[in-house]
């Protein structure tokens, strides 16, 4: 296949592309390796994609709507995975406008992009922080999820929306993954793994928020990878069962899906800054905090619909994982231990 990753500069974009480059898919990535977080990993990413012959690079933002129309017009891509946007809930609270512009914006230009090049199937990120205010565990892709918390889990549930009226209106195919806190090598320098590492190796006490308590559903890459490149060989169907008056929130009478990705088997924090200590040989010092607005104190994913629709059954422990990102960290950082 022909498949168009936008994001493609980033932790999640970068490892599909890969993926998808073994099987021997042709891969176009898009990215405008902004300065989110330092642009030389994501530089660093993309040259390992580039050693293929089969993958070209557009360094463009989705919110320029020409670039985006010329990268489908020049590649016309047959299938589209859309990982592109400003991550992160904290710098949500302080920047919201940037969430708007990415996330909104250009994920519109996406959507009116794929209907006109007649693309076959869309998979785009969404996230765990629609579940916002839910309180029942494990969160479920088939309960309402209208209480954010934070503008970037809004303007992920507005993607989900907006996707699916291009799946009603257009019969575009569309799959939404909300993914649960994915760690592994090559990872974001704004996410706690890679933070703990840093300040563990250089000596420096880490901040842990709402005190440690903390349950996270981290999910190693390889596990989200794999999850995401069998649903992209499956585009979305309708769901012939559903009812208009007891609306199934996960499915739709239209091509159009939302699924949870994540490892299904929640993490207290302590536990996982436990795993690090040991891969790292070294004990952590500790700064307790308060939690902080937008967060929530738990996230656990139910991946039965995932599991009963595509075979999904994430296989790394998190004492795996997180050894396998601090073996990679001491060597892109040349840490001497």
């Amino acid at each position: 296949m022909k498949v168009l990753v936008t994001g493609a500069a980033g932790f999640i974009g970068s490892a599909l592309s890969q993926r998808l480059l073994e099987r021997g898919d042709t891969v176009i990535g898009f990215d405008n390796h902004n300065d989110y977080y330092d642009p030389l990993i994501k530089d660093a990413r993309v040259s390992r994609n580039l050693k293929h012959g089969n993958y070209a690079h557009v360094r463009a933002d989705l919110a320029d709507k020409a670039a985006v129309d010329s990268c489908f017009t020049e590649y016309r891509p047959s299938r589209v995975v859309n990982l592109a946007a400003q991550a992160g809930v904290r710098y949500s609270i302080d920047n919201p406008l940037v969430y708007a512009q990415s996330n909104i914006t250009g994920f519109l230009h996406v959507l009116e992009a794929c209907r006109h090049g007649e693309v076959d199937h869309l998979v785009y990120a969404s996230s765990s922080s629609v579940y916002g205010a839910n309180t029942s565990m494990p969160f479920s892709v088939h309960d309402n999820v209208d209480h954010p918390l934070s503008l970037y889990a809004a303007s992920k549930k507005a993607n989900e929306l907006m996707a699916h009226c291009y799946s009603h209106l257009y019969h575009l195919p569309t799959t939404g993954l909300r993914f649960f806190t994915v760690y592994g090598p090559w990872g974001r320098p704004d996410m706690a793994l890679f933070k703990f590492t840093q300040a563990i190796v250089e000596g420096r006490p880490i901040q842990v928020f709402n005190h440690g308590q903390h349950r996270r559903d981290f999910t190693y890459i390889d596990d989200i990878v794999e999850g995401i490149v069998r649903v992209l060989d499956s585009p979305a169907c309708p769901n012939s069962d559903w009812d208009g008056s007891s609306p199934d929130p996960g499915t739709s009478a239209a091509p159009w899906r939302v699924y949870n990705i994540g490892n299904s088997s929640p993490v207290h924090l302590m536990d996982y800054i436990s795993a690090l200590e040991v891969a790292l040989g070294k004990k952590a010092d500790i700064e307790y905090l308060p939690l902080q607005p937008g967060d929530v104190p738990d996230t656990y994913a139910d991946v039965t619909d995932l599991a009963n629709d595509f075979g999904y059954r994430p296989t790394t422990t998190v004492a795996e994982g997180v050894a396998s990102f601090v073996h990679w960290y001491l060597d892109y950082f040349g840490v001497k231990q």
